[in-house]
């Protein structure tokens, strides 16, 4: 995922504070400043930089504000060349150079940024050379995140995993320390003093800005970017956001999204965050004074009773818990569903999935211009849905006391409970090896898609060679599958990632010619030493799974429960599991 700012942080007080960036767009890529660290050489038109360093960076996500600290150790270098911009415009108007020779200095992130030798770029590069313009920003997206505090307790995100998009030479950096080294320019006193004064007046700030930009380390440029942001910052027109108070659907999924992120964690929509500290009784109160019941002097029993029968209290917690089950459904869910084909189906009767067979080769037209008609062959197989499903009680207990944990923690459970269920189904499917239509079991000899050999590249090879020759319905056609998975439990694990491992080979000989060629799949209830190949579904298809039309996923409705108090919930999951063809699946028993 990249993530995208606009570079210049506009904050008065980055002088003596950890630097404040603007929040990022969600999908764009982030930006931070670092000076550059020698000077420009008129030949090469060359210049050494730091493109980025450790220095903390204030930021914002939907859980609020943190501190952001790039690991230069976590680079990843993708290339050896990346473009020079002009303030982070990627157009080719805006490319002024390219950037090479980047690595790691301790703490630091060095790079040579050689700049075009266009007439255009000529002020640009005079300006380099002379001191005016002294910080580069590098662009970049991370991959992976580290979480946790600082000793003060403020919250962290070290980025562990990022990789270089983009070099930019920039105005106004972020980075306090954003000068170029090589730079020592005298500081007066006196001269800074009557600057921060003159600008004050003629800016109409307070009396009491610029009191802490007379540090030697600031720059008269600093002293005159703090005064534009003040001027910035106060003539910026305040923006009032208001939402609709009067739609109840809205306000439902408002409270439902700050429900669930109480319940289970996760993003909180910026729409719902008035509703993050309500308490359930005061959830169930307004449903009920939405609905026209007036709440005063009513108990917490009696808020709760009123509010399952006239109001849409119920519902709500209903959408929340089904939110939480299904992040815990989709975490849980089987590798298995990414090898087979997903249908819905209307009803619950056996549907037949009908596939046709191959036309085989175009026959000669003959000596009187007709062509030859042909049949093809059909073959189907039968798969239905079940129902598995489970109830919640959400106790009278649970409600009063605001438990939301507990709640999320049983929905949750419920969600993960739906996605074992279906991994179990397809398991079964797998390695019970059912008969098919015609009466032959999927793995066979007469189909020449078993044996019993261990995981081995001689086994692979000989799997590999069937699948590529294997007929199609005509019994002429070679369909050629393309072996895609390599299915094993945890017993092969190990012995499977080495076999598929790419390596560096001194000679041809040595070349693991399956590296890259099979992605692994570990599938943890395969028991021993049996393992799968299967193919591509997306070109000869051999699993399929399916779910009812009008109930896809794990479902949460609530229960009428006139004898226990509280509420009570049914989870429930329309699922069912076959074969469509045997083709593209390959099974060795493993035993010798």
């Amino acid at each position: 995922m990249n993530i995208r700012l606009t570079g210049d942080p506009k904050k008065a007080d980055r002088v003596k504070q950890i630097p404040r960036v603007a929040v990022p767009d969600r999908g764009s890529m982030m930006t931070r400043d670092a000076p550059a660290s020698g000077s420009f050489s008129t030949e090469s038109l060359e210049i050494e930089a730091i493109i980025a360093t450790r220095h903390p960076v204030m930021r914002q996500d939907a859980r609020g504000v943190y501190i952001e600290i790039l690991d230069p150790t976590g680079l990843v270098l993708s290339g050896d060349d990346w473009p020079l911009l002009a303030d982070h415009r990627p157009t080719a108007r805006e490319t002024i150079g390219r950037v090479h020779d980047v690595r790691i200095d301790g703490d630091n992130v060095l790079a040579r940024l050689r700049f075009s030798g266009a007439d255009d770029l000529l002020p640009i590069r005079q300006r380099v050379q002379d001191g005016t313009l002294r910080a580069f920003s590098a662009g970049y997206s991370v991959e992976t995140w580290a979480e946790g505090k600082d000793a003060n307790g403020n919250r962290t995100k070290t980025a562990t995993c990022w990789h270089l998009k983009e070099v930019s030479l920039v105005a106004i950096p972020a980075d306090p320390n954003a000068t170029r080294r090589s730079d020592s320019m005298p500081f007066d006193l006196e001269t800074r003093t009557a600057l921060i004064e003159t600008l004050r007046g003629a800016c109409n700030l307070p009396d009491e800005w610029g009191a802490d930009l007379d540090a030697e380390g600031v720059t008269d440029d600093e002293v005159r970017a703090a005064a534009r942001d003040a001027m910035a910052q106060r003539q910026a027109p305040k923006i009032r956001v208001t939402r609709d108070n009067s739609n109840p659907a809205e306000i439902q999924t408002r409270a439902a999204d700050a429900l669930a992120f109480r319940m289970a964690g996760g993003d909180l929509p910026a729409a719902s965050r008035e509703y993050v500290n309500v308490t359930l009784r005061e959830m169930a109160a307004d449903a009920l004074q939405r609905s026209g019941v007036s709440t005063r002097g009513l108990s917490a029993d009696e808020v709760f009773a009123r509010s399952l029968s006239t109001s849409d209290f119920p519902l709500l917690v209903s959408n929340a818990m089904g939110k939480v089950a299904a992040q815990a459904y989709q975490a849980a869910e089987s590798p298995l569903k990414a090898l087979a084909r997903q249908r819905t189906l209307p009803n619950f009767k056996t549907s037949t999935a009908i596939r046709i067979g191959e036309m085989g080769r175009l026959q000669e037209m003959t000596e009187h211009g007709e062509f030859t008609h042909t049949s093809r062959a059909e073959a189907g197989e039968t798969m239905s849905l079940k129902t598995f499903g489970h109830a919640i009680h959400v106790s009278r207990k649970l409600l009063i006391d605001d438990d939301l944990g507990l709640l999320g923690d049983m929905t949750s459970a419920m969600g993960a409970a739906a996605a074992q269920t279906e991994a179990e189904e397809l398991v079964a499917l797998l390695t019970r090896n059912p008969e098919m239509a015609d009466g032959v079991p999927v793995f066979h000899a007469s189909h020449g898609n078993t044996v019993a050999a261990p995981l081995s590249e001689t086994a692979l090879s000989a799997a590999r060679r069937h699948m590529r020759t294997v007929k199609g319905l005509d019994g002429e056609t070679i369909i050629a599958v393309k072996p895609r998975y390599l299915v094993v439990g945890p017993e092969l694990e190990t012995a499977a990632e080495k076999l598929l491992a790419a390596i560096y080979a001194a000679t041809t000989d040595d070349v693991n010619v399956f590296a890259a060629k099979l992605s692994l799949v570990i599938e943890p209830r395969i028991e021993g030493d049996e393992w799968f190949v299967l193919g591509d579904p997306a070109a000869v298809p051999s699993l399929q799974y399916a779910y009812l039309s009008s109930a896809q996923g794990v479902q949460i409705q609530r229960q009428e429960a006139w004898d226990t108090l509280g509420l009570k919930y049914r989870a429930w999951l329309d699922f069912g599991c076959g074969w469509l063809d045997w083709r593209g699946a390959y099974r060795s028993t493993g035993l010798v």
